[in-house]
C-alpha cells in the first residue's frame, strides 16, 4: 500500500492475467481494506469487504476473458466508498445486457450495477478502464468491524 498522488493510501497491482490472478486480485482487495481498518482507523464493514471482493472478482474476471495481456488493479478510500479500478487492452466499452431468467452466466455487469453506488468504462488511449465505487458502510446499520 503507498500514497496516492492525492495523498490518500491505495493498493495497487499489474496481474499476469492468468487464472490465478482472480484470487490474487480478491486478497489483495481484502488485504488493503483490513490494512484501512487497522491502520489509517478506516471504518469498513464487513458487507463492504464481502461486495468488494465480488465487485474485483467479476471486473478482473470480465477483464482477463475479454482482453489478452496483463490487468491492472487499483484500490482506494474516496471519502465514505471505496473505488475499484481495473484496466485491461481491450477497448471496447462493456454493455449490461437486459435482464433474462432464462440466460446462463454473463451477469457479472448487472451484479455490479446492482450492488455499487456507480459504475463507469472509460475508454483509454489504450485499453479501458473500469471503475466502481462501493459504500463502506453497511446501509443496514450493521457495520461489523471484523475481517473473517
Amino acid at each position: 500500500m503507498t500514497l496516492h498522488d492525492d495523498g490518500r493510501p491505495h493498493a495497487a497491482a499489474a496481474l499476469d492475467g492468468q487464472s490465478s490472478c482472480i484470487a490474487e486480485a480478491r486478497r489483495l482487495a481484502t488485504g488493503f481494506l483490513s490494512r484501512m481498518r487497522t491502520e489509517y482507523r478506516t471504518p469498513v464493514s464487513q458487507r463492504a469487504v464481502e461486495l468488494t471482493q465480488l465487485v474485483v472478482s467479476e471486473l478482473v474476471t470480465n477483464a482477463r476473458k475479454y482482453a489478452s495481456g496483463p490487468i491492472l488493479l487499483d484500490l482506494r478510500i474516496a471519502d465514505d466508498l471505496v473505488e475499484v479500478q481495473v484496466w485491461d487492452s481491450d477497448p471496447a466499452l462493456p454493455a449490461v445486457r437486459a435482464a433474462d431468467a432464462s440466460r446462463v452466466g454473463q451477469h457479472g455487469l448487472e451484479i455490479v450495477e446492482a450492488v455499487c453506488q456507480s459504475v463507469e468504462a472509460v475508454r483509454e488511449t489504450v485499453g479501458k478502464r473500469m471503475t466502481a465505487r462501493l459504500a463502506l458502510a453497511d446501509p443496514s446499520g450493521n457495520d461489523s468491524a471484523r475481517l473473517w
